[in-house]
């Protein structure tokens, strides 16, 4: 599984992980690995040497097969850090973050497959805007993580490339899609957190089945270049982590304007996202419960049972509760806003981006067969449009973002009903119902609470821990709010955090 690394070397590596010994992986934070490096009590060389034996002594023994590959240069980097601490050099805010990264991103040190075998062998001539960015912020791209093939599944984590991933807490289930690897391998502490990718569901599903804080942004807030596609005014890039904080210093990083993303929008970030830690987050919160996406029929009634525990202890922190919260017409919005299978235009315009391209329509992928069983009907779905004229100018128009009128319409009526609420956030559970068992992760598929308000309208979300079911499988709370007001949204998850830390990790990877 370790692709990049010989055998030889990763024994070498792990006789040499004595001196990490003493520093404690399970669970380390950013700041935990800054401050031990700064103490002389580990370098940052052991550190990734210890992240590179965590993932080979769990992966795959484990039968999570979070892992696709470890990155050949991240050793090199660490050498380096050391080398400039050494010389008392600057460091930069992420210095020596080892990161999980998943397998839709662009990296110009390491293949970049979109889970499909396909692109196996594609090498992209640079990187994504994000990866820069977290690069030149001192972070090591330690390893890529497996993901749902083409990201088509909200399911399951299945690829064509690297095969199924499970979910560390329990490998009978999953661990939701698409960026079930990165969800399972940071929740393991296969790095100290993650990135992922969410049209519909997939940073805030695996970060709920996962126990890890996820924040989908802003559309227009955060660049997608060089991220392979799905549906490109849907699409957003951010980080999964074990605590708020660790999300909210790569945030602080990834957001901002990129002109090469064309829904960029610029002049839209805070300063600095860390001021919202603010312990007392909640205080003076105005929250509105959303039953619209509580209320299921199937919904678990023990999810509810902990999402209105959750509300109390909002409300015992300062809240105000609003329930219920409504939004005239949303099931009726919802289904006007369907979708728009654009992945075959979207794919058509990365694929031209890269030097040598092995094809560059997707639907031959789809005609030859050279996908996963599992993909099959998402492809045929998302693969109908025409292959090199914009969605806007079909036979039938599908505007693109932010030119939809049904999705501007939930979006002015959501704000408006927050206004007249004067809510300050909207809350639900991210899932309302467990996750599947891996062998019916298709068939079992039910209580996603992601696809409908939040990418439809375009709102910023983050997932936190809500607490545990009598499986032991977690669950997860979400918080939406108005356009670019993720710092509203940080303030409460990280107060509800630090109030009621229910973050715990899987067993037995000590």
């Amino acid at each position: 599984m370790l692709k990049n690394l010989s055998r030889i070397y990763i024994s070498f590596l792990l006789a040499h992980t004595a001196f990490a010994q003493q520093f404690i992986f399970l669970e380390a934070t950013i700041d935990d690995i800054q401050s031990a490096i700064l103490a002389d009590e580990i370098s940052c060389y052991d550190v990734v040497v210890g992240y590179i034996a965590r993932i080979e002594t769990y992966d795959q023994s484990r039968n999570i097969n979070a892992i696709t590959q470890i990155n050949p240069n991240a050793l090199q980097v660490a050498t380096e850090i050391d080398q400039a601490l050494g010389r008392d050099e600057s460091m930069p805010e992420l210095f020596c973050a080892p990161l999980l990264i998943k397998d839709n991103f662009d990296t110009v040190d390491m293949v970049t497959t979109g889970g499909s075998i396909t692109l196996i062998n594609n090498t992209p001539p640079d990187d994504a805007f994000m990866i820069v960015k977290l690069r030149e912020a001192g972070a090591i791209v330690i390893a890529k993580t497996n993901m749902a093939e083409w990201a088509f599944s909200p399911r399951q984590t299945v690829s064509s490339s690297y095969g199924r991933t499970s979910n560390s807490y329990n490998t009978n289930y999953v661990p939701a899609g698409s960026s079930g690897g990165t969800a399972s391998g940071v929740a393991a502490s296969f790095g100290v957190a993650g990135m992922g990718s969410d049209t519909g569901n997939s940073i805030r599903g695996p970060s709920s089945h996962l126990a890890l804080f996820g924040i989908r942004s802003t559309i227009g807030l955060t660049s997608r270049d060089g991220v392979i596609p799905l549906a490109f005014d849907r699409d957003i890039a951010g980080p999964m982590t074990r605590t708020v904080e660790d999300g909210v210093r790569i945030f602080n990083v990834i957001a901002g304007h990129d002109p090469a993303d064309p829904l960029s929008i610029p002049n839209q970030r805070e300063d600095d996202y860390l001021r919202f830690l603010n312990i007392e987050g909640i205080n003076g919160k105005r929250l509105g419960v959303f039953r619209s996406l509580v209320d299921h029929e199937d919904a678990d009634p023990e999810i509810k049972a902990l999402f209105f525990r959750a509300v109390e202890d909002l409300q015992s922190a300062g809240a105000t509760i609003v329930d219920p919260f409504t939004i005239p017409e949303f099931d009726s919005l919802s289904d006007a806003i369907g979708g728009c299978p654009r992945f075959r235009y979207d794919m058509w315009n990365y694929l031209n981006s890269l030097d040598d391209p092995p094809f560059i329509d997707v639907n031959e992928v789809l005609a030859a067969g050279d996908h996963a069983a599992q993909s099959e009907s998402a492809f045929n779905y998302f693969s109908q449009g025409p292959l090199d004229i914009a969605p806007d100018d079909w036979e039938e128009p599908c505007p693109t973002w932010p030119n939809h009128p049904e999705r501007n319409q939930l979006l002015a009526t959501t704000i408006a009903s927050m206004n007249a609420a004067e809510v300050d956030a909207i809350l639900f559970p991210t899932w309302s119902n467990p996750p599947a068992r891996i062998d019916r992760g298709i068939e079992d598929y039910k209580g996603d609470n992601n696809q409908l308000l939040v990418p439809d309208a375009g709102l910023p979300a983050v997932t936190v821990p809500m607490g545990f079911l009598g499986t032991g499988l977690p669950i997860g709370l979400q918080v939406v709010g108005r356009p670019f007001a993720e710092g509203i949204l940080i303030e409460i998850a990280y107060a509800y955090e630090q109030l009621t830390q229910h973050r715990r990790p899987p067993l037995n990877f000590d």
